[in-house]
């Protein structure tokens, strides 16, 4: 029996701060961050049927379905619930996924880790699993870092390689984001010779957003001119940083006419959108509500 189809947001989020404090033997890196979400991601939608099959309608250039982070979280959903729900049979449960995709490949605003936690967390529901967070985060970080702070939903401080979270409640700003014309990959950044990896660590009593910078912002503005002059315009105007690897910068605004009056005055050829910081990912509201 198939179901009608069913949206689901995933987020964008932002790293108000990325400090790297070292790089591990398996060859990982610690860091130190602070997510935040934003009112602005991707919408993805869900029909559930019973034939088994996880199809991906939407297509992507240079990308196989059974590539994509949507199927592998639907199927590693499904092949968990399989192994350890065994009172129960799984096999036919089949979904058909369809995105609306606004957020930018490699603009560190984290698309393909909020796209993969959207599927666990709706899927978990409408398959009718019912994993704990806990163990729909542990499944998560599997297929990347920061899927578990998505799943969560909370603003968090985060250590290790981004999967211990405590919760946090930054001020929620209103940001204009801006991404240059390039795409960066996050294995370049983190096994460049150019990364800083010696930061020392902060407790969260003592964090202070004004203090703190982006370690792999002080790699990408060596190698990329395109981020390197987007950023020196935008600081004329207003706080702005880089989140996570790039490409995308972050402007701080107290009021959204501010954001938009920036927004108006851009360099050609840049893309934007202006957000509002969330404290709370607007999936969680969704999901609380199935």
């Amino acid at each position: 029996m198939k179901s009608s189809f069913l949206n689901f947001p995933s987020p964008a989020k932002l790293n108000l701060f990325l400090h790297v404090n070292g790089r591990r033997s398996d060859g990982y890196h610690e860091l130190q961050t602070l997510f935040q979400f934003l009112d602005h991601g991707d919408t993805i939608e869900l029909a559930t049927n019973n034939s088994g099959k996880i199809t991906l309608l939407t297509h992507f250039e240079q990308l196989k379905a059974q590539d994509n982070l949507m199927v592998k979280a639907a199927n590693l959903l499904k092949t968990s619930a399989q192994q350890e729900l065994k009172i129960q049979d799984f096999s036919s449960c089949g979904v058909e996924i369809k995105i609306d995709k606004v957020l930018p490949m490699g603009g560190g605003l984290g698309g393909g880790s909020s796209n993969a936690a959207t599927i666990l967390m709706a899927l978990n529901k409408l398959w009718h699993i019912n994993f704990s967070l806990e163990k729909l985060a542990q499944l998560g970080l599997s297929l990347g870092a920061d899927v578990p702070v998505f799943i969560h939903g909370f603003a968090a401080f985060a250590c290790g390689v981004g999967e211990q979270l405590t919760p946090a409640n930054p001020k929620e700003y209103w940001y204009l984001v801006t991404k240059p014309q390039c795409s960066i990959s996050t294995a370049a950044v983190f096994n460049s010779a150019d990364l800083p990896r010696n930061t020392a660590k902060i407790s969260l009593d003592k964090l202070v957003i004004e203090d703190c910078h982006n370690d792999c912002q002080t790699m990408v503005v060596k190698h990329y001119p395109e981020v390197a002059k987007l950023l020196a315009w935008l600081v004329e105007y207003a706080p702005s940083r880089m989140t996570g690897t790039g490409a995308c910068i972050f402007t701080r605004f107290n009021s959204k006419a501010e954001a938009l009056n920036l927004q108006a005055k851009l360099p050609q050829k840049i893309s934007s959108f202006v957000a509002k910081g969330l404290n709370k990912s607007p999936l969680l509201k969704v999901i609380e509500a199935l």
